[in-house]
């Protein structure tokens, strides 16, 4: 059967408007073609009426009447006839329809929402460090539950995360040093050979190396590399319902899901940091024998002379400190995933975000504190 299209007829009473609906005002005729499209435009040439008339309508439905009710700002307009049924159905949608937050005289500013904007991201920034500090204090409990009881630990998943995230890193970090290394020392030739200081090639690329360059370089890597693994693990625990089954059993997820992934990169990290240095040395040294005739022998007998000690140490601390970070911002936002594939992909992207810029940040204040030590 074909639905009337929804449109309204003004009349004129007693000198006011007197708008009456005329037509379906139902889901099926104002989806329908331009239904939708009338029957705005009817209302919009209707304006403010103060006496509405619904009784001429071939049908209302909820859609019909939740329009008319939005536009009579969410309340009723001073005269509507309209017959039993029509006036329940309208009532019903009024119940389950929130009430506006302003008043009829007061609009929201372009300012007013931004700033409104900026106050809910305020509070949702605020909830995520709560949750992180509250993820790092549940960590250090978990780890002197397992200092007291160590047999109970979980040894396993440590032993695995220990293999996936650094004997299967092992390659892909090796490489991008060495490229790096390479790229260092020959940038580093170009400038050093005007000045005749080709010789102190080994300085700048022993201390920006073993300092800083190779720590976060290999930080950078696991970040992308295993922070959002961990992310993905857990997320997809989240969706499969896995965590729920955990809570149910009794299983703390903390001492299962974060303190041996935890564990393994804090033991990871300084190996794969010292890896990826010795790697980018030797792309180092290469470059430097190839540009400026400066032999690998010579290279290594005069690093240690050169670079102190005391930056090696330096670098191994801060990754440590740099593996517990990704570990904890992966785990964090892998358990604040929500059952749904689209909040597992908003999640893993922004932990390796906030994983990276993580680094970068100690990265510096490392640099700022620790700035007389090995110089």
């Amino acid at each position: 059967m074909q639905l009337a299209a929804p449109h309204i007829e003004a009349e004129s009473v007693d000198g006011t408007v007197r708008a009456v609906l005329r037509g379906s005002w139902v889901a099926a005729g104002l989806t329908a073609g331009g239904g939708w499209r009338s029957a705005a435009a009817a209302l919009a040439v209707a304006g403010p009426a103060a006496s509405w008339d619904l009784r001429g309508l071939d049908a209302l439905d909820h859609l019909g009447a939740l329009a008319l009710w939005e536009h009579w700002g969410r309340r009723w307009p001073p005269l509507v006839d309209a017959d039993d049924d029509q006036r329940a159905l309208i009532e019903r949608v009024a119940a389950f329809t929130p009430q506006q937050q302003q008043s009829a005289g007061r609009r929201v500013t372009p300012l007013a929402g931004r700033a409104d904007a900026f106050g809910l991201q305020v509070l949702r920034a605020l909830a995520q460090v709560r949750d992180f500090v509250a993820l790092m204090g549940q960590l250090l409990l978990d780890l002197r539950r397992l200092l007291a009881a160590p047999r109970w630990g979980p040894w396993n998943d440590f032993s695995g995360h220990l293999y996936r995230i650094g004997a299967q890193a092992v390659p892909i970090t090796a490489l991008v040093g060495f490229l790096i290394g390479v790229v260092l020392a020959y940038l580093m030739s170009q400038v050093l050979r005007q000045f005749g200081a080709e010789i102190f090639i080994v300085n700048i690329i022993g201390l920006a190396l073993i300092r800083e360059l190779g720590p976060l370089l290999a930080a950078v890597l696991i970040a992308g590399r295993s922070g959002s693994s961990i992310t993905a693990q857990i997320g997809v625990m989240r969706v499969t319902e896995e965590l729920d089954a955990m809570r149910v059993l009794g299983i703390p997820a903390g001492f299962r899901l974060v303190l041996p992934r935890a564990l393994a990169l804090a033991i990871v990290m300084p190996l794969i940091a010292v890896w990826t240095t010795l790697a980018a040395l030797a792309g180092g040294m290469l470059a430097a024998d190839l540009t400026l005739g400066i032999t690998p022998g010579y290279f290594m007998e005069s690093l240690p002379k050169v670079v102190l000690v005391s930056n090696l140490w330096l670098a191994v601390g801060k990754s440590v400190v740099f593996g517990v970070s990704i570990a904890l911002i992966g785990c964090h936002f892998g358990l604040r995933v929500k059952p749904d594939t689209e909040s597992l992909g908003r999640g893993t992207t922004a932990s390796v975000v906030s994983a990276i810029t993580a680094v970068i940040l100690i990265d510096a204040l490392f640099a700022v504190l620790f700035k007389s030590i090995g110089m």
